[in-house]
Parts: C-alpha cells; sequence; structure tokens
C-alpha cells in the first residue's frame, strides 16, 4: 500500500524544520522585507483613501514613503544619541550597581541573613540587564539605518497592493474566489499594528514625561524603548520597565525605583487593561503562552525585529491555518480559550439544530 507522501506529517515537519532554517540564515533579507510588509499593510488604508480622494497612487506612495522616512529618521537620532551616552555610562552604572548590591547584602546579613555573596552576585548580575537593553536598542537602531532595501520594497508593496487580489484570482483561474481569508489576514494585522501603535505612542509619550519629572537620565530612550516593546503583548511593558526602574534605582535611590515602577504599573494598567480591550474587542485572539512562545521563536529566528512582529507574524499564520479544514485545529490550538469555547458552543448549537 503506498504511502501519500504529500500527508505525511513526517514529511510536513521536515518541511517546517527546512523553511525555518532558511528563514534564520537568509534574516538579512528577510527581516527588512517583513518590515516592509508590514509598513504597507498600515498605509495601506492612507494609500486607498487617497485613491479614493482622486490623488494619483504614486503621488500617494510618495507622501506615506516620506512620512515614514520622517519617523525613522528621529527614531534613529533619539535610539543613536541616547544609547551612544547610555553605552558610555554603562561601566559607572555597573560599578553603582555593584555597590547598592553589596550594601544590600550586608544589610541583610546584620538582620542574622547570611547569604554567600560572591556566588549571589555572580547568579544575580543586574548589570547584565543594562547591557542587553544597550546591545538591543543598537541592532534595533543599526536596522533603521539599513533601510534603503526596506523603502523600495516598500513602495513596490504598496504599488502593487492594489491589483494583488486579482493575481490571486487569475493564479486559482477563478474570477469569483472568494479572498476572505486574504482580507481577514490584512484586516486583522493591520487593525492590530494600528491600535497597537497608537497606544503604543501613548505609552512611550507619558512614560517619557514620568522619567522626566521624575529626573531620571535617558527619559526619551527609556520612552522609545517602552513604545517598541509595548507591541509586545503580556511581557513587552515588563521587559521595558526593568532597565529603566534599575536605572531610578542607580541613580536616585529605591524612593524613585519605586515611583517609577509605580508610574510603568499604572500607564500599561490603564493601556493593556482598560484601553487596548475596549478599542479591539475580541483583543487579539492568541493564548497567553502562544504569544509567549511566538515571542521566543520569532525573536531567535530574526532577532529583536522577529520579537517586535511576533504577534502579527503568529496572527496571520493562525488566520492562515484556519481557512483549512485540515489545519483548522492548529488555528484552534493557537487561539484563546474564550474562542474554543465559542467554538464548542457553536457545534453543540448545531447538533441541537441536527436533531
Amino acid at each position: 500500500m503506498e504511502v501519500s507522501v504529500r500527508n505525511d506529517p513526517l514529511v510536513k515537519f521536515a518541511a517546517f524544520v527546512i523553511i525555518v532554517a532558511g528563514m534564520k540564515a537568509a534574516t538579512v533579507l528577510v527581516v527588512p522585507f517583513l518590515l516592509a510588509t508590514f509598513l504597507a499593510i498600515i498605509c495601506a488604508p492612507p494609500l486607498f483613501w487617497m485613491q479614493r480622494k482622486k490623488i494619483p497612487s504614486m503621488v500617494g506612495i510618495l507622501i506615506l514613503m516620506f512620512g515614514v522616512i520622517a519617523i525613522q529618521i528621529l527614531l534613529v537620532t533619539i535610539i543613536s544619541s541616547s544609547v551612544a551616552d547610555f553605552s558610555g555610562n554603562i561601566p559607572f552604572y555597573q560599578d553603582r550597581l555593584k555597590t547598592l548590591t553589596f550594601e544590600s547584602l550586608q544589610l541583610l546579613s546584620r538582620y542574622g541573613v547570611d547569604l554567600d555573596t560572591d556566588k549571589l552576585v555572580e547568579m544575580f548580575n543586574p548589570s547584565r540587564i543594562l547591557k542587553l537593553v544597550a546591545n538591543t536598542l543598537n541592532g534595533l537602531g543599526s536596522v533603521l539605518t539599513n533601510t534603503f532595501f526596506v523603502f523600495l520594497t516598500f513602495i513596490f508593496i504598496l504599488s502593487e497592493a492594489a491589483g494583488f487580489p486579482s493575481k490571486i484570482r487569475a493564479i486559482l483561474n477563478d474570477k469569483h474566489t472568494d479572498l476572505e481569508k486574504y482580507s481577514e489576514i490584512t484586516s486583522g494585522v493591520n487593525k492590530y499594528l494600528g491600535i497597537k501603535s497608537l497606544t503604543s505612542i501613548a505609552t512611550g509619550i507619558t512614560i517619557t514625561i514620568w522619567l522626566t519629572v521624575q529626573g531620571v537620565d535617558f527619559p526619551v530612550m527609556w520612552g522609545v524603548f517602552a513604545f517598541l516593546l509595548n507591541y509586545i503583548p503580556n511581557i513587552g511593558s515588563i521587559i521595558a520597565a526593568v532597565p529603566a526602574v534599575l536605572l531610578a534605582l542607580i541613580q536616585l535611590g529605591p524612593l524613585a525605583a519605586g515611583l517609577s515602577a509605580l508610574g510603568f504599573l499604572i500607564v500599561n494598567i490603564i493601556v493593556g487593561s482598560v484601553i487596548e480591550p475596549k478599542v479591539m474587542g475580541q483583543g487579539i485572539g492568541l493564548s497567553a503562552l502562544v504569544v509567549f512562545l511566538s515571542l521566543a521563536f520569532w525573536g531567535w529566528v530574526l532577532g529583536p525585529v522577529g520579537m517586535l512582529l511576533s504577534v502579527p507574524l503568529t496572527m496571520a499564520v493562525k488566520i492562515a491555518l484556519g481557512g483549512r479544514e485540515s489545519t483548522k485545529w492548529l488555528s484552534v490550538l493557537l487561539g484563546s480559550n474564550k474562542e474554543a469555547y465559542k467554538l464548542l458552543k457553536a457545534k453543540r448549537v448545531d447538533k441541537l439544530k441536527a436533531k
């Protein structure tokens, strides 16, 4: 009896591994292409709006391109100058942090808590966080600086956006092909990125003002860091808060660190728990575990940019998997518990109707 190679799970898994290995090997090309794609998805609605207002497509593309370039120049200027100064001060911050750690351990020893100082400092070294932040921002800055390929791809994607559905229909030899899944992917990712961009900007501005009032060094850089990491649900805000709170502790003391942490907590509760759920409705449709695993997976494959785009990429994969009966179970597995409960409820209703 012949076994269908096409439906063999091992063959599918092997193909998946090869694709992931290829993406990781071609990160230099894949990352700019993904950035250009998601920029195009965000900019497509304004472009279509300008087309409806009888503005020529090329003029609209140029307007959007110059707008994106202006934002990119602003971000690169802020990140480059701040990271350079911050990196230069890291040795001072590290020494100050070690001093605070030893003082804290000595205080504990006075109250009868004896700890092996050297081993504890070796295991728990907060100064590594400051280095990691500097390296991450340097990586993002280098990606933003190398933008020629990104903008070139961005222009071509926007110029082809209007005719892409027709090409899909031509490939499938059906003028009336339902492109619902294609529209669902683009609209879902577009909605997520649009809302996340607005809430991330609000988060970054609020954090910058809060830290400026406190007198923490490099408040604009921490605001940009909070803006970027707000694209990562659940844990992005925590990652953004840790280095800023550490710097407040080093520079201004425990009380200021507590106030900085309180500021991050208030902003993220208001934005993440109140504003975003109301605006997004049912949310991103992914479970918290899948969000965390996608962050680790895409970060490993594509680096810092993969971490920022992890949720949109996983959303697109989930929607695409849900479009076929053979892979629908994977879409349900990636989805949230609420989505699974709704599916079960719908199945029960269908059974009752059938009876």
